[in-house]
């Protein structure tokens, strides 16, 4: 009897150590098979219930930024055909103003406001299809060029006042660079991230990013006097320094400092994950807006496994984390229909008594979707 208790328990102790090794990301949870099965089916869905091209506002922008991805990814020449319709719609241009005295960085959606990095979100998928076309069509480029090319010659630092805009512009910027061969696309990255991060970067205890000037603490605080940060806004940044790092040289002289950022962030968002799997709306507060949300999920779950795949992350640490995540964004974000819900709407804020379900289905959303699922290809077996 002893013999056999000993035999069960030996069994017992394998199998556990072997679910952990696979919890921990010695065994990768999940195959290319699978993940190229779920991109299809939801960027085709996507695309088949949109079939009309929106302006080039950020939220259609993030989605193609995704869809590029999915693109890079699966090959469908259809995903890469649907961006090049929308970015053709658009005339390759951001807000359309030729004024350049009247150019205008503070939010807004007219024609003036071509120095809003809003604005800017789609001059990354312009970027992107002009290098997957060869990098022989210099128009489908130029309004980018124009613009950020007189940005970067301006002496204002403050361009980035707000979260999001890190990820609408920030990855931008090195593209730009490595097309034209300008450092000074890269040293005004750093100066307005720095500008960013020292205006709402909360370094001392967290490193965790503030939305915008309007919820530092203690001046806004969460019911029960917690600091309120919001998922979507830091999945923003962290998203974008994911990005940065995979893509700038590694001789760049602020390379260290993005990591840095990045890794803390990293550490923060692995302790305040929900048990199944996702982010609440406020990362310190679960309790002031619980449930469900898969925008700053998705966002967080791509800035992980790209970290892991541009090795700044080891993948023994957080490939648990990551495992989480994906059963949350496939198993419950994931819809029969191939439609992805629990999105935030556009919003600024974790936003008391705003119920999610699955029917919030959002472009942006699908582009961090997308976006995510893409990285997890490159990691998985």
């Amino acid at each position: 009897m002893k013999k056999f208790l000993f035999f069960v328990a030996l069994l017992s102790s394998l199998f556990a150590t072997a679910q952990n090794d696979k919890y921990r990301g010695n065994k990768c949870f999940v195959s290319k098979k699978a993940v190229m099965q779920i991109i299809t089916k939801v960027n085709k869905t996507y695309q088949d219930l949109h079939p009309d091209h929106d302006l080039y506002y950020w939220r259609s922008a993030v989605y193609h930024i995704g869809n590029m991805a999915a693109f890079h990814t699966t090959q469908n020449p259809d995903f890469l055909k649907f961006s090049i319709g929308w970015a053709a719609r658009n005339y390759w241009c951001g807000a359309s103003g030729r004024d350049k005295t009247r150019w205008r960085y503070d939010c807004g959606f007219d024609p003036q406001y071509v120095l809003f990095g809003d604005n800017q979100a789609c001059f990354q998928v312009y970027v992107d299809i002009f290098e997957t076309e060869g990098g022989t069509d210099s128009s489908k480029i130029a309004r980018a060029l124009e613009v950020m090319d007189y940005q970067i010659k301006t002496p204002q630092s403050d361009y980035w006042f707000w979260a999001d805009a890190s990820f609408m512009v920030m990855p931008l910027m090195p593209r730009l660079y490595a097309i034209t061969g300008d450092s000074l696309y890269l040293t005004k990255m750093y100066d307005y991230w720095r500008w960013t991060t020292n205006l709402l970067c909360d370094k001392d205890s967290t490193y965790l990013y503030y939305r915008d000037r309007n919820y530092i603490y203690p001046r806004h605080q969460t019911p029960s006097g917690k600091k309120d940060f919001w998922a979507r806004g830091n999945g923003w940044m962290f998203a974008a320094l994911a990005m940065v790092i995979s893509q700038i040289p590694e001789t760049d002289s602020h390379r260290a400092e993005y990591i840095k950022y990045f890794v803390n962030m990293a550490s923060l968002l692995k302790n305040c994950q929900q048990p199944e799997g996702h982010w609440t709306r406020s990362l310190l507060d679960g309790d002031f807006v619980p449930g469900y949300e898969t925008s700053g999920t998705a966002l967080f779950a791509f800035g992980l496994a790209c970290g892991i795949n541009c090795g700044v992350l080891e993948r023994s640490q957080y490939a648990g984390t990551l495992q989480k995540a994906w059963k949350y964004l496939t198993e419950i974000a994931l819809q029969d229909d191939n439609t992805v819900g629990y999105i935030q709407p556009v919003g600024e804020r974790a936003q008391r008594g705003q119920t999610l379900s699955e029917a919030n289905y959002y472009d942006f959303g699908v582009g961090a979707y997308l976006l995510m699922l893409s990285e997890m290809y490159k990691m998985a077996k």
